[in-house]
């Protein structure tokens, strides 16, 4: 994470590329901390979170979810992190699930295959991050199956900003994991048409048609293959896309156009601030399933502990990731 009172400047100097790409991770430019609020909606202990005992303590949710910004600089958290310019993942399709764009129309300049492949390359990366949460869990506990509070995040709070090392501690790399999966799979529900209405104007390249879906798409279900979505579509991202005009993806669906990154989430959802997010409900439903499917992510993570360590061992790897002090409060069964 940055932790310099400067960081605005760093911020400032790439808010082009990073308000447009994702759910929003900071406070400016249009953007209120969508990606922090999401995640905590869904995996906090507050009513229609977790249930107890899976749910995330206070500070472990500050780790995965980001919080606001302090004197020290933004917290990004490990769902935000994807769009820390320190990552290098802004411009990243597997990381948003971006440049799925495709229209049935002669001389269009992308195919269907490219398209589809996008996605289910966004798609496939979740997968491998959620199972290697899965193999960075291992390293929580000791020989003896007992929790090592070497590697749970303490007073120095985890970074998210470099490639994990042999120095990260255990937790940190487990939740850096699941914060690029959450980031992905909530980005989908941002950025393409599975929740849409279009509006009531002519289908264009700037009123792509929408699914009209509601709730969390069976296609990012990550327990089993899954048919590719008829319709399903992500806008063209690059630095320019962000603009109405055709400076960037010319020719495309654009990003600008299809995106839901920007609106109010609490303390209720309301309207999005971007074109497509100002129709009907469609930020209210975006969110609303990212918040299912988040919320699915960690189950299916849940079960994939147990289907590698057990259930017993399982248990306490899920307790020593959502809880603050996992060595006093986390017992083995």
């Amino acid at each position: 994470m940055f932790r310099s009172t400067g960081v605005w400047a760093a911020v400032a100097a790439v808010a082009v590329a990073s308000s447009a790409m994702a759910f929003g991770t900071v406070g400016k430019m249009g953007q209120n901390f969508e990606h922090e609020r999401i995640t905590r909606h869904a995996l906090g202990c507050k009513a229609g979170g977790l249930p107890q005992g899976l749910c995330f303590e206070s500070d472990s949710l500050d780790e995965i979810a980001g919080k606001p910004p302090t004197w020290r600089g933004i917290f990004w958290g490990a769902v935000g992190a994807p769009d820390n310019p320190a990552r290098l993942l802004m411009t990243s399709s597997i990381a948003h699930c971006d440049n799925g764009d495709f229209v049935d129309s002669p001389g269009y300049p992308n195919t269907r295959e490219k398209a589809q492949g996008q996605l289910i390359a966004c798609r496939a990366e979740m997968d491998r991050n959620l199972n290697r949460a899965v193999e960075d869990a291992a390293a929580l506990l000791d020989d003896r199956g007992r929790i090592k509070n070497s590697e749970i995040p303490t007073i120095i709070s985890c970074t998210y900003v470099k490639v994990r090392g042999p120095t990260a501690r255990a937790k940190c790399n487990v939740l850096e994991d699941l914060g690029l999966v959450l980031h992905a799979a909530q980005d989908f529900y941002s950025h393409s048409n599975w929740v849409d209405h279009q509006s009531i104007a002519a289908l264009s390249l700037e009123n792509p048609r929408g699914l009209n879906n509601t709730g969390r798409a069976e296609w990012l279900n990550l327990r089993r293959d899954q048919p590719f979505p008829d319709g399903l579509i992500t806008g063209c991202f690059d630095i320019l896309s962000n603009v109405s005009t055709d400076a960037g993806c010319p020719g495309h669906v654009k990003h600008y156009y299809l995106n839901k990154d920007k609106g109010q989430i609490d303390p209720t959802i309301g309207k999005g601030s971007t074109p497509r997010g100002q129709i009907d409900d469609n930020f209210k439903k975006a969110v609303e399933a990212a918040i299912e499917d988040s919320k699915d992510k960690f189950y299916t993570f849940k079960e994939r502990l147990e289907a590698k360590y057990g259930p017993a061992k399982a248990a306490l790897l899920v307790c020593a990731i959502t809880h603050d002090n996992p060595v006093k409060t986390c017992r083995a069964s």
